[in-house]
């Protein structure tokens, strides 16, 4: 079949499927796309011709672009993907932050930029970066280290083996993240007469793989060695869609389950064994049962340094770890005892077994306790307030004049934990909330109540700024019969919004909830912490004379820029204007933005992490040089791998 290199992978593309526990649906729903002289005459005019049923999608910014595609797939529990090509040169350098994301969160994503010349001859093409010790590096290189797969098709006939490879990763959950396929932009145009058999139907399985009987047999001892285990929910339950399969499990043997960003609401949050976030962002509740449990069961966990608190966490000395990861190499961490399978088919065999020998653990009290103590302090975050008699700003770093001038310049005295508080209870249950960045992963975690299934979306295994606005297009376009809100701060929303214009051509609603404290608060608060002063992280004007951004604070009216786009917008002051647009903006057919302005230093606290930081060993500050005693402190009780 005589066809371009273009029209070859667009054909290629439509005939990939994916079956899963019986079923097959197409795994390819479409392609963003951004035109340039390196793609639009080759990729564009193959998907002009030849795109069938790849829906075409009109990016913004690149980078944004692919993290819809991600969200897209990551919503659908890497099941269903959206492509990307872009441009050569700055286009696809866009791109890279977003391969990069999808990498790190094991979510996977198909790239395909545009590149120089293949045959070199009119070099330096425009936009073309050109190294003197080697000819054959392009702006793509640069993906090779952010990629699960990485190939350059510099031959039409290479298109082959490349999708080939490409398909195995992108299909693999267990070792998925972007695929890079570089495509030199004569290339794109180039034909060749392709085997009618590289375009039959490919149907890639989703396998439920199972332990083997060694592996079995070494957890249902080591399980029946332990009184007190705790089960880690992480991603991989999603993706495994193991979500009830857990549920059950966790109540025949009365284990508590705590929850890692990517595991929340796998099961609701109001389910009685769920003990909420664990880690530098968990909650009190869960730190505290993590902290004396004898036994981890961590299930499709990477265990990061956020969900182990820096290895930190986990205080009991006779603890040992279990881990059920389809991963071997994330299988492999904390030394563990490891199941390299399928959660929910791991889960269904070790039932079998515990069933035989009468298992069942020996809490008593304490899951009830520690939950009915995590409410009270969860009550109080919903509840404080900036004139509040239990708000005190000399635990935020703060003093109460720096406090008042916030409170002065943003017209508000709205605290972030309140704020969270009304969204949660106002919006649908079933609505899903998109995060990264921030401050918000912590509070959310911590704070949000997912009453259905698969309604939190959380990218932090990168936690890329930028993410929230494009993410929500992407998990609208995976779940379009839901509400989507994003839930970003200020800084992460001034670095990339724009895709919002995309949702609007595409008639994709999302609404998002942006929370302005007029700085970069978390890192603030880091700084902060560890004994710096506020340095460089608050939105103000520069000191003409010190030379500092120490002047007055920047205010930015969000709403009146994004209703230019054409969104509807609202501006939010206090928790009644909160309550009224929730309340409207569910009316509206189109995306929404709700300007919330919320003093800085009124987010949740700690309990009971810690986090290993990079502090300075030497300053002339004894707060600095107490922070790094601090650190040794806690690095001594920590975990060395």
């Amino acid at each position: 079949m005589m066809l371009t290199t273009a029209q070859a992978l667009i054909k290629f593309l439509n005939q990939q499927y994916m079956g899963i526990d019986g079923n097959e649906h197409k795994l390819f729903k479409g392609i963003f796309t951004i035109f340039g002289h390196g793609n639009v005459l080759g990729m564009g005019q193959a998907l002009e011709e030849y795109s069938d049923e790849l829906e075409v999608y009109q990016g913004r910014n690149e980078q944004g672009m692919a993290h819809a595609a991600m969200a897209f797939a990551k919503q659908n529990h890497q099941k269903k993907l959206i492509a990307c090509t872009s441009s050569v040169g700055p286009g696809s350098a866009n791109m890279i932050t977003a391969a990069a994301t999808a990498t790190a969160n094991n979510i996977p994503l198909l790239l395909l930029p545009g590149d120089t010349f293949a045959t070199r001859q009119p070099n330096p093409v425009l936009q073309q970066v050109e190294q003197t010790h080697d000819a054959s590096i392009s702006t793509n290189d640069a993906f090779r280290p952010v990629s699960k797969y990485w190939d350059r098709v510099e031959r039409p006939e290479q298109l082959m083996s490349a999708m080939i490879n490409a398909m195995r990763v992108l299909t693999d959950s267990g070792n998925t993240g972007a695929v890079t396929i570089a495509l030199p932009q004569d290339v794109q145009g180039e034909a060749y007469d392709y085997p009618d058999y590289f375009f039959k139907k490919r149907v890639h399985r989703f396998e439920r793989r199972k332990p083997t009987d060694n592996e079995l047999a070494d957890a249902i001892e080591l399980i029946k060695s332990k009184k007190k285990p705790i089960i880690i929910c992480g991603g991989g339950v999603r993706y495994s869609e193991s979500g009830e399969t857990l549920r059950k499990f966790a109540e025949k043997y009365h284990l508590p389950i705590a929850e890692t960003q990517a595991g929340k609401s796998a099961i609701k949050s109001t389910h009685e064994l769920n003990l909420g976030g664990v880690g530098v962002t968990g909650n009190l509740a869960a730190n505290q049962l993590a902290g004396d449990a004898d036994l981890i069961i961590g299930i499709g966990t990477r265990f990061t340094d956020f969900t182990t608190a820096s290895k930190q966490l986990f205080k009991n000395e006779s603890v040992e770890f279990l881990t059920i990861n389809i991963s071997p190499f994330h299988a492999n961490k904390l030394d563990a005892v490891k199941m390299v399978a399928d959660a929910k088919a791991t889960l269904l065999l070790l039932e079998e077994e515990l069933d035989k020998n009468s298992y069942s653990s020996f809490y008593d009290k304490e899951i009830k306790e520690a939950k009915s103590e995590w409410q009270n302090e969860f009550d109080r975050l919903c509840q404080t307030n900036y004139h509040a008699e239990n708000f005190n700003p000399e635990n935020s770093g703060y003093s109460k004049e720096q406090l008042s001038e916030y409170a002065e310049a943003l017209g508000s005295s709205l605290t972030q934990t309140a704020v969270i508080g009304e969204v949660n209870k106002t919006i649908a249950s079933d609505a899903i909330i998109v995060g990264a960045s921030g401050s918000l992963p912590g509070d959310l975690q911590r704070m949000w109540v997912s009453h259905e299934p698969n309604t939190y979306h959380m990218e932090y295994g990168y936690s890329c700024m930028g993410y929230e606005i494009s993410g929500s297009l992407g998990v609208k376009m995976a779940s379009p019969d839901k509400e989507v809100y994003a839930m970003v701060g200020d800084g992460s929303y001034l670095m990339l919004h724009s895709e919002l214009i995309t949702s609007i051509q595409e008639n994709k609603k999302i609404n998002v909830i942006l929370m302005d404290n007029a700085g970069f608060g978390c890192i603030n608060n880091l700084q902060m912490g560890n004994g710096m002063g506020s340095f460089g992280t608050e939105f103000r004007k520069r000191n003409q004379n010190s030379n500092q951004l120490t002047e007055d604070i920047i205010q930015i009216d969000f709403a009146k820029s994004a209703e230019g786009y054409g969104v509807k917008t609202y501006k939010v002051k206090t928790l009644e204007q909160l309550h009224e647009a929730l309340e409207d903006s569910k009316k509206q057919v189109g995306s929404t933005l709700i300007d919330i302005k919320v003093l800085p230093k009124t987010m949740t606290a700690g309990y009971d992490s810690w986090w290993h930081l990079g502090v300075a060993e030497v300053s002339q500050k004894e707060s600095i040089i107490q922070a790094f005693e601090e650190k040794e402190t806690q690095l001594k009780k920590a975990r060395k791998y």
